[in-house]
């Protein structure tokens, strides 16, 4: 095993494709992770070998996990390799078992007969976000990762699209993460479309990227358009090269959706999908009548259904409220290391997902939250999510995460953590609920509103329940 500590840059596929065909499996590792999630994983994934840049912070800690033994090489990508990205650099020592990326490429040989490699071995051991403990590595296949391509390639190809050869794709999104790997990266290889690699998210840089380079495609995260959407250059921005925009990693405000429509002419699309289905699930059309909230139609080849919360192995019809499950080639058979979380998480053939939701009559399938995140407030579920989809409508919200507190009256109750947009004013907890009556029901309406200058965030930009709730409980 070889691990990826890269930022978004040329490296990356380059090192990404070099182990596929070498039969070498891969894990990732974020450069935001802490000290010890990233010895945990390596521990845990048996990566022995480092593939990293001179980018200081990420070669700092890159030297220090060499120096505990963590690591027995680190093959270390220069800045300049392809264009200094302006970021502070350290120097590369003169050490055993350290060497330049472009030293290791010029001294490495073609071997007399490559690997064979089965669909079945282990491509990428992929880490999801853990909200409890240590991540967990979930075993993507050559088949789960191609499989995954070809079901988008699949969904797309009944839909207008530009010509693939004069798209350009904003590649913004972390390369570390699933959906930046699959949806965007692999997928885009393999339309022969041109990538405009960044190493991190700018609303300026975007907006020039619209303007100036006349981006075509835009993948992002909820969190990158609702900045975009409230950044002063929206209203007067040149998106006419835009032809296709698109929001996953987590459930998009159906308030940011409207307005970046009411602004740009079409639909912001969005989906679903997890680390542990590589990660195609669902996807929204971007034509007919539109139902807000909706996280789509299950992509080609998957199935999807509802079981009821309290028994996995019981289906249930349309309208009713349960755990998703889903089944396809792309879906993960389990996790590295973890056959009893691997055991709990499959059901008669099906991966339990941990989102709770819905299908309508027409197939179309709602979130309402995760399974974890769900309050019980007098008796009654609360999802927090549904909850936030009705605060982001106030014109003077940002960004909002809806935890569940101590109530001595309910067992718990909803407490609302907001962060206010440029310009705006605060306002009272009574204000909220006045604006929230005609939104939530009585059961849902939040006792508590906090003010922050910002909330937290995972790695990839998604808004994260579990990071707050982590800092609250610490706090006392």
């Amino acid at each position: 095993t070889v691990g990826l500590y890269l930022p978004n840059m040329p490296t990356h596929p380059i090192s990404f494709f070099g182990a596929a065909k070498a039969g070498i499996r891969l894990v990732h590792l974020s450069p935001l992770d802490a000290e010890r999630v990233l010895a945990y994983k390596l521990k845990d994934a048996g990566a022995r070998t480092l593939v990293t840049s001179n980018i200081a912070p990420l070669f700092g800690m890159a030297l220090k996990l060499h120096g505990q033994g963590l690591v027995d090489r680190l093959i270390v990508a220069e800045d300049g390799d392809f264009g200094p990205s302006g970021l502070p650099t350290l120097p590369i020592p003169d050490k055993p078992g350290i060497v330049t990326f472009s030293a290791f490429v010029a001294g490495a040989e073609p071997p007399d007969a490559w690997p064979q490699v089965s669909p079945e071995d282990v491509a990428l051991l992929q880490y999801t976000g853990g909200t409890t403990g240590m991540p967990k590595g979930a075993m993507l296949s050559h088949k789960n990762i191609t499989a995954a391509v070809s079901i988008y390639d699949a969904w797309q190809a009944a839909l207008p699209s530009g010509d693939p050869a004069n798209d350009k794709v904003i590649l913004v999104l972390p390369l570390f993460h699933i959906y930046a790997l699959t949806s965007v990266m692999l997928r885009q290889l393999t339309r022969g479309s041109c990538m405009l690699l960044r190493m991190r998210f700018d609303p300026d840089q975007t907006f020039d990227d619209f303007e100036k380079r006349r981006a075509t495609i835009f993948p992002g995260v909820p969190t990158m358009w609702i900045a975009l959407v409230n950044h002063p250059r929206f209203a007067t921005a040149d998106l006419s090269s835009l032809i296709y925009a698109a929001s996953g990693g987590a459930p998009l405000p159906v308030e940011i959706a409207r307005r970046f429509e009411n602004r740009a002419g079409f639909r912001l699309t969005g989906g679903w999908g997890m680390t542990e289905t590589s990660p195609s699930g669902t996807n929204v059309p971007n034509y007919g009548v539109p139902k807000p909230g909706t996280i789509g139609l299950p992509l080609p080849g998957l199935e999807m259904d509802i079981c009821a919360l309290d028994d996995p192995h019981r289906t249930l019809p349309p309208g009713e409220i349960g755990e998703i499950r889903i089944r396809g080639p792309n879906v993960t058979r389990g996790y590295w290391n973890k056959p009893e979380e691997t055991k709990a998480s499959y059901a008669d053939g099906w991966f339990l997902t941990g989102d709770i939701g819905y299908m309508d009559e027409d197939g179309f399938f709602f979130i309402v939250d995760r399974k974890k995140d769900m309050i019980i407030s007098g008796g009654f579920n609360v999802y927090p999510q549904m909850i936030e989809q009705a605060i982001y409508e106030h014109p003077a919200v940002a960004e909002v995460i809806v935890l569940g507190v101590p109530d001595s009256y309910r067992g718990e109750a909803a407490k609302a953590f907001v962060t206010l947009k440029e310009g705006a004013s605060a306002f009272t907890l009574e204000d909220l609920q006045a604006f929230l009556k005609d939104k939530v029901g009585r059961h849902e309406m939040p006792v508590a509103l906090e003010f922050r200058d910002a909330l937290p965030k995972t790695p990839v930009g998604k808004l994260s329940r579990a990071e707050l709730r982590s800092e609250i409980k610490a706090a006392g």
